[in-house]
């Protein structure tokens, strides 16, 4: 595949770089789901924890929910805009100070008495609305650091360490809640002991990740390209990603692929523990096995399986030519891994299946990013991107709604199957699609130039 606007070719120190970038990212991710955790639990376990508090709980989690995809979706445009607008080396900065601020205030909230609501949402909106700003400017900063040859490796350690976060992430905020009760039974620093629980320290901890990574970026050059043409108005800017990718249908219809690909398979995250009682509820008897146990066994296969996933991909680096079948064929195959994980009445096989869900997908998001950093220029990556993100993922919440709906009429088994062959279907359909074909050749020539206003 030919690159008309191939990143620059950097010298060692542009790979040690990223490696820099990469690490503390991994330590701030890392601090985000521990601290995203401790918040849930927070909501549960002490703000509203009595039984007649159901009803404000239940809002409590929908309405943060609802804030962190609303933002985070929705506001990708604007923060796509800052991070082609602004030196993207001062937005990471920025988005690492506030959030370590941000943090700090969150232990002052979580300590209050009874913090109001409002609060704890607007709490969420603002760590959101970071996140997005931050994604912006980092998902357009290390195509500017690693060779073209090179991105499907660094996509895959991005892979890598966001599944590796997500898997380990909630089990050591559970061990940071807990740790003030074990130092009361152990011995230990009295004044961590007489906290209630470790929410606050796991606010702390994760303030402390976005103050380390601040102080690698300041210690880092990241390059912001040049902006091109006549500086543009705001209304432009954030409808010019629109532009750039309905112009390039190849661009589009793989956009397309992955936002059918997460309608059909995103629910699922509904529908698996509804196995539990369906499909798999007689093995579990034959093993003896609790729910709880065999939810576990699901998630943690799953889990592992994505980080093998990227893991297998950095150290391979991904195809070099034809990388739309490092896209295409791992859905697929995922699809179908869905289709067994509810079609089977085994937990053990219905595990396999997850393992083999979670191996795919790292291989596909890595081949599919290092095309978008491949075909889009760099000065632009900022709004085109966002656009990206959002498209690929306003169906999110779409899905989860649906797939609730669908397994209160039909056995979630079903449901799941039958929506992993739908994507599997797609996805295959997709292989002989000539446009999408035209990816893995010369890029179209065709290219919006900005215009004032």
């Amino acid at each position: 595949m030919t690159d008309r606007f191939p990143p620059p070719r950097p010298s060692a120190e542009g790979w040690r770089t990223f490696l820099w970038l990469w690490g503390s990212q991994a330590l701030s991710a890392l601090g985000s789901i521990v601290s995203g955790f401790a918040i849930s639990v927070y909501l549960v376990q002490t703000r509203f924890a009595l039984p007649e508090q159901r009803g404000e709980l239940a809002a409590a989690l929908t309405l943060t929910l609802l804030a962190w995809n609303i933002i985070t979706i929705f506001g990708a445009p604007l923060a796509g805009v800052l991070a082609d607008r602004l030196d993207r080396r001062r937005i990471l900065l920025t988005a690492n100070v506030l959030g370590a601020a941000l943090m700090a205030l969150g232990v002052g909230m979580v300590t209050a008495p009874t913090p109001p609501l409002w609060l704890i949402v607007a709490f969420t909106a603002a760590e959101a609305a970071l996140f997005a700003v931050h994604s912006a400017a980092f998902d357009t900063s290390y195509s500017t650091l690693v060779p073209r040859e090179q991105l499907p490796r660094a996509n895959g350690m991005m892979q890598a360490l966001t599944s590796t976060a997500t898997l380990i992430g909630p089990g050591l905020g559970a061990l940071i809640i807990g740790l003030p009760a074990l130092i009361r039974q152990g011995g230990g620093p009295a004044w961590l002991a007489g906290w209630t629980d470790g929410v606050a320290l796991t606010l702390m901890v994760d303030a402390l990740s976005f103050v380390v990574a601040a102080l690698v970026l300041w210690r880092l050059h990241v390059p912001t390209p040049p902006r091109q043409g006549a500086r543009t108005g705001l209304t432009h800017d954030l409808t010019y990603g629109w532009t750039f990718i309905v112009a390039r249908p190849a661009l589009l219809n793989l956009l397309l692929t992955f936002t059918v690909f997460n309608l059909l398979t995103v629910g699922s995250v509904v529908l698996r523990p509804l196995l539990l009682t369906g499909t798999l509820a007689a093995d579990l008897a034959v093993r003896a096995w609790t729910p709880s146990t065999a939810l576990a066994a699901l998630y943690t296969t799953l889990g592992l399986g994505s980080v093998v996933g990227g893991l297998i991909i950095s150290a391979w680096g991904g195809l070099r030519e034809r990388r739309t079948l490092g896209i295409l064929i791992p859905l697929l195959v995922a699809g179908l891994a869905q289709a067994l994980t509810g079609s089977t009445h085994s937990v053990l096989i219905a595990s396999a299946g997850l393992v083999v869900y979670g191996l795919m997908t790292p291989s596909a998001a890595a081949h599919s990013m290092s095309i978008w950093q491949s075909q889009v220029p760099p000065e632009v990556q900022g709004r085109v991107f966002s656009v990206r993100r959002m498209l690929s993922q306003f169906t999110n919440p779409i899905s989860t709604a649906a797939a609730g709906l669908a397994a209160a009429h039909l056995p979630a088994g079903d449901v799941l199957s039958w929506a992993g062959v739908a994507a599997a279907v797609i996805c295959g359909a997709q292989l002989l699609n000539p446009a999408v074909r035209r990816l893995d050749g010369p890029v179209p020539s065709t290219h919006p130039e900005p215009t004032t206003g």
